[in-house]
């Protein structure tokens, strides 16, 4: 699906990746046990944050990135039946590189 939902500022939209439902030795993991997804890919980016020289400052992500980010940033919404995290870009960590 494609989402037509538009950042605004340096804020990004990230589609989490659920975490491995077993463990190496296949132990269910469950619901209540699980960690914060903190690892998801971009789907939308804003246009950036404006700079003490009125200059636009654009995100250092773009979408299709996969990414980890802060465990509890961002803000939870459901947008065309899918749950996605809005997030400053400011709360990515790292790029993830396959």
């Amino acid at each position: 699906m494609s989402v037509s939902i538009k950042p605004l500022e340096d804020r990004i939209v990230i589609r989490q990746v659920e975490a491995e439902q077993t463990t190496a030795s296949g132990l269910v993991i469950p619901d209540t046990a699980k960690e914060k997804p903190q690892e998801g890919e971009v789907v939308a980016v804003g246009p950036g944050r404006i700079d003490d020289n009125g200059n636009r400052v654009p995100p250092d992500v773009a979408t299709g990135d996969k990414v980890i980010y802060s465990k509890y940033g961002g803000t939870e919404v459901k947008y065309g039946g899918e749950d996605l995290l809005v997030l400053s870009a400011r709360d990515v960590l790292a790029g993830i590189v396959r």
